[in-house]
């Protein structure tokens, strides 16, 4: 396969969640973390899901990332089911998960072992094209402890895009950074989406982070988790910045919606 055919924007991937339940069995007895979800992602968006700890957003991260099974209901990419993990879908979590025995470029060429269809001078020039497009090209040969934490997870989400997947999965992933690196890759993920159009679904507790990446927020309340509601976020252009007076307003709009819902205090 020449690797400027593996360089293209792969169709995006259209998502499906019907009438998901997720129960889990322990020394508690049963727990309901999901009930209920009904939810559709079209090609392209970046759509990010909110709610308090213990919503079940992650939970359904994890089953649409294949890495757990429904208790009932169905996820379909593509009107096919997602029975497992797949390399069409790539999952970036709050903890980088880096080699720190393999610098920049190794840890990017990792990722690429899910492509066993390249050769090893073509994993390289595609790996080169990622570092350069997350803004870490004169850190190619870098160890990863000499890092900081936001050039890490640049490091993370270049070997998560590598392998192009058609659906990138984001848990909590900037929430460990510092205020000001994580205004930083805000503007850097809107960016790189607009350029690869890549299916996202984020989930965050942050609302005003969740206003500032996605088309649109979906709401969760807990105990079960269950879909409050949704806000489309088409009235304000990109790329966005988190400080915006106008994004403020949106977001405390959501926040006041959210708190009908669940009561008590909202990170906002």
């Amino acid at each position: 396969m020449s690797v400027h055919k593996e360089l293209e924007n792969v169709a995006p991937s259209k998502l499906s969640v019907r009438g998901v339940n997720k129960v889990f069995h322990g020394a508690q007895g049963k727990t309901v973390a999901l009930e209920d979800i009904n939810l559709k992602v079209d090609e392209g968006e970046f759509v990010c899901l909110v709610g308090p700890s213990g919503c079940g957003k992650s939970t359904l991260l994890n089953l649409i990332a294949g890495l757990d099974k429904p208790t009932s209901g169905k996820i379909l990419m593509d009107d096919k089911p997602i029975t497992g993990p797949g390399r069409d879908r790539m999952v970036m979590f709050q903890e980088h998960a880096l080699f720190p025995w393999l610098d920049v470029m190794g840890n990017v060429l990792f990722g690429l072992k899910l492509k066993p269809n390249l050769t090893n001078p073509e994993r390289r020039e595609v790996a080169k094209f990622y570092i350069h497009l997350v803004g870490l090209e004169k850190f190619m040969h870098a160890s990863i402890h000499e890092l900081s934490g936001g050039m890490r997870q640049r490091v993370a989400l270049a070997r998560a895009l590598a392998p192009n997947p058609r659906i990138l999965l984001m848990d909590e992933t900037f929430g460990a950074l510092d205020a000001l690196t994580r205004e930083q890759l805000y503007g850097e993920l809107q960016d790189i989406w607009q350029k690869r159009r890549k299916t996202i679904v984020f989930v965050t507790h942050n609302i005003r982070e969740a206003v500032c990446l996605g088309d649109r927020v979906i709401l969760f309340s807990p105990h079960p988790g269950r879909i409050a509601r949704e806000f489309k976020i088409d009235s304000l252009k990109r790329p966005r910045d988190i400080n915006d007076p106008d994004l403020t307003n949106y977001a405390s709009t959501i926040t006041a919606a959210l708190k009908q819902h669940i009561g008590g205090s909202v990170a906002e």
